[in-house]
């Protein structure tokens, strides 16, 4: 069997010394030729990796018809979950003459809906509700006869509403819408004793429960 002697070991030794050092030269000027290649490769794994991220925390929108007191008022997108106080700022803010006292701010919206933002000219005169779902109806109590304070506007209350106060019954709350009707709004609690039946003492009782808007 041939066998290599010491010399031509040490030759092959080189050789392949010399082939591994080609291959190195070869792949390092690949790379001078195109430093974007290693580059490229990187950002479209970070940009697949952050669209990948992107995706995990979307959130569904929705969308909202805002009016009113704002001082873009239309179609804004919110995010899911958003509240009406994220539909005001979409919407530019709110107007100098916006009142939100009686506005949750915190209320979370649901897709559909419209939210009228009440001004101060119109809060006791519009007998709106702040919001209303897709179909039209209401799914807010109406602001002025909101049931934080449970006070009464007598220029607005049905009969129903009148006979519930203390004192008041079927009668009298008779009265009181046909004297409204007849004359107009009340334009002060105080007017209500003008109602034939509704005295100084009745008065006292009711009178921290009504309100004239």
């Amino acid at each position: 069997m041939y066998s290599l002697n010491l010399k031509q070991k040490r030759i092959m030794a080189i050789v392949g010394i010399i082939v591994l050092v080609l291959i190195i030269i070869y792949f390092y000027n690949s790379k001078l030729e195109n430093p974007q290649l290693e580059d490229d490769i990187l950002v479209e794994e970070n940009q697949t990796n952050s669209n990948l991220g992107n995706k995990t925390e979307e959130k569904d929108l929705i969308i909202i018809h805002i009016t009113g007191a704002v001082k873009m008022p239309g179609i804004v997108k919110l995010e899911e979950g958003a509240r009406i106080e994220d539909a005001i700022n979409k919407a530019g803010g709110l107007t100098e003459d916006a009142d939100i006292s009686k506005v949750n701010l915190a209320y979370v919206l649901e897709d559909g809906v419209k939210i009228k933002i009440p001004s101060n000219s119109d809060i006791g005169d519009l007998g709106e509700n702040i919001i209303i779902n897709g179909s039209g109806d209401n799914i807010l109590e109406d602001f002025e006869n909101s049931s934080d304070n449970n006070i009464l506007n007598i220029n607005k209350a049905t009969e129903q509403e009148l006979e519930d106060l203390p004192g008041i019954g079927p009668s009298l709350a008779s009265k009181i819408i046909e004297y409204r009707n007849k004359n107009g709004k009340f334009s002060s609690v105080e007017d209500i004793k003008n109602v034939n039946g509704i005295g100084e003492s009745k008065f006292e009782i009711i009178k921290e429960k009504l309100c004239a808007k």
